[in-house]
């Protein structure tokens, strides 16, 4: 690993399910610092390449590294904090237990005071950590989610659809954590299908469909390419059958 390396690279990905082919030749490479957002459809392959990413399950062709190191590699992984699309913990946990458990992996300790700072800048109630978890709402409970990803304090962040559950409120006060994480250096890589909120706060945009990536750069130029203000309106009109080169 090199200190220029890149936080995440992925070169000539190939997945293929019972014949049918998820991804394609998938290639791209993370720029330290930056928030990077990864949209499309559902099925269009987004989950997969995550996983692959995360070693959870296997390419047929292609690599992933972590800061130039594959991400087989358990310790370049340790480098990364990750919030997967449904977040389940065991109901009998209480979110502090939780937080407790989640650091442990990383050989951390749990600062309580900093737990409840984070979580009130999530919009989390603070007194919820007090309580099991199988009492959560879905809001919450994806609030506690995040809330784990932020407090590893990981390089590189990967989150499968963090704003799933949100109410605009605490969509708001994600964003601003994402970007206040930025600002500390941090990358992130994250899926959505809330495309305002990708044109919003992401430097760039990697578009999937049917398996390929077929776009990679800043959500401007997406935008300009289909004469489109809006960025769903442009994602649209991308997946309508027009071809469009890279950034």
């Amino acid at each position: 690993m090199t200190a220029t390396a890149s936080p995440l690279s992925v070169h000539d990905v190939h997945k293929t399910y019972a014949g049918r082919k998820v991804l394609a030749d998938i290639s791209f490479s993370l720029v330290p610092g930056e928030i990077f957002g990864l949209i499309g459809l559902n099925g269009a392959g987004k989950t997969t390449l995550i996983k692959i990413i995360l070693d959870l399950i296997n390419a047929q062709q292609g690599d992933a590294k972590i800061f130039g190191a594959k991400s087989t590699n358990l310790q370049a992984r340790s480098q990364l904090s990750y919030l997967p699309e449904k977040f389940q913990p065991s109901r009998y946990l209480k979110g502090m237990e939780y937080l407790d458990l989640a650091l442990s992996y990383y050989r951390k300790k749990l600062d309580k005071n900093e737990a409840q700072e984070k979580a009130a800048k999530l919009d989390l109630d603070p007194k919820v950590l007090a309580l099991r978890v199988g009492g959560y709402s879905k809001g919450v409970g994806q609030k506690l989610g995040l809330l784990g990803a932020f407090m590893v304090d990981a390089s590189l962040l990967i989150l499968d659809e963090p704003m799933s559950g949100l109410d605009p409120s605490a969509r708001i006060k994600l964003k601003n954590m994402l970007l206040d994480q930025k600002k500390q250096g941090k990358t992130i890589f994250f899926s959505s299908h809330i495309l305002s909120d990708i044109d919003e706060i992401c430097d760039r945009i990697g578009v999937i469909h049917e398996g390929k990536l077929f776009f990679i750069g800043t959500p401007q130029a997406f935008k300009a390419n289909y004469q489109e203000t809006s960025l769903e309106k442009a994602f649209l009109n991308s997946i309508e059958g027009t071809d469009v080169a890279s950034h």
